[in-house]
């Protein structure tokens, strides 16, 4: 006779299915919080920068970063061209010369280029050296095990991700420099004489209370895209059957991270 499952063992199956999940989920997050404080320690350690660990660094800083600044810098400059001269065109004809400046460095510069360098750099840099990192496990080049060997993330890892946040500032930073250039020549011109009434407007907007919530965002966002997806590819839960699935579930991470951080900075500059 065939066992039939009574709605109580069907309930009590649903619940340990669920308390395994939530197990799972918060053992994801414990894994990238020590992985995390970890590689903080290693970054703080003289003994991380000795001479050939220097070399191994610096070459990821120069191959994460070199090759994708000009493109984006040229994407950055086109976009920045057309959503300013959107902004002063329309506050012109509304009669609302005098905030069309303070709007375009409040939207463009404070919120949307660090987003979309973090996104960038995610795409062409962090998610690709993830996947590296995964390839090197797979091979047997880096065992996953506990405690992690501090040797192999020094040597691997580290480099990795310390160029992945470097990746990210370099390229908010210099495309909102270039956002505020293009900013002036479209409002002003070719003239000097306006620059003191510029940095006025510009400085006003970056308060120290808003230039502080502006440098820790970018950099939560630069932490979260270099050490999630190297983070996932280290998860000693992982097994090469289910990779596609724990690389989704690791860039699910990245964008719930990156959208608490986008609105608590949100939060702190407009509440």
């Amino acid at each position: 006779m065939m066992n039939r499952m009574t709605p109580t063992s069907l309930r009590r199956g649903s619940i340990a299915n669920f308390r395994h999940r939530v197990a799972h989920w918060l053992a994801g997050w414990w894994h990238l919080v020590h992985l995390g404080a970890l590689l903080l320690v290693l970054a703080l350690s003289p003994s991380s920068y000795r001479r050939a660990d220097r070399v191994v660094m610096w070459r990821h800083v120069y191959l994460d970063t070199a090759p994708i600044l000009p493109g984006f810098m040229v994407l950055t400059a086109m976009v920045s061209l057309v959503l300013i001269r959107i902004v002063v065109v329309t506050a012109s004809s509304y009669g609302l010369s005098q905030y069309a400046l303070e709007m375009v460095v409040r939207v463009l510069v404070l919120e949307l280029i660090p987003l979309t360098a973090t996104l960038y750099a995610a795409l062409r840099c962090t998610v690709p050296n993830g996947a590296e990192i995964a390839a090197l496990r797979a091979a047997g080049t880096l065992p996953v095990r506990r405690p992690l060997d501090v040797v192999a993330l020094r040597r691997e890892v580290l480099p990795r991700v310390v160029s992945g946040v470097l990746a990210v500032l370099t390229l908010a930073v210099l495309s909102c420099f270039a956002a505020l250039v293009i900013a002036y020549l479209l409002v002003y011109g070719f003239t000097p004489w306006a620059f003191a009434g510029y940095t006025r407007t510009v400085g006003k907007v970056f308060d120290p209370a808003v230039s502080l919530i502006f440098a820790l965002k970018t950099l939560f966002f630069a932490l979260a895209v270099a050490l999630i997806p190297v983070a996932t590819a280290l998860d000693e839960r992982s097994r090469p059957r289910t990779r596609t699935s724990d690389e989704l579930r690791g860039l699910m991470r990245m964008a719930l991270v990156i959208l608490l951080i986008e609105a608590a900075s949100l939060v702190g500059n407009y509440h």
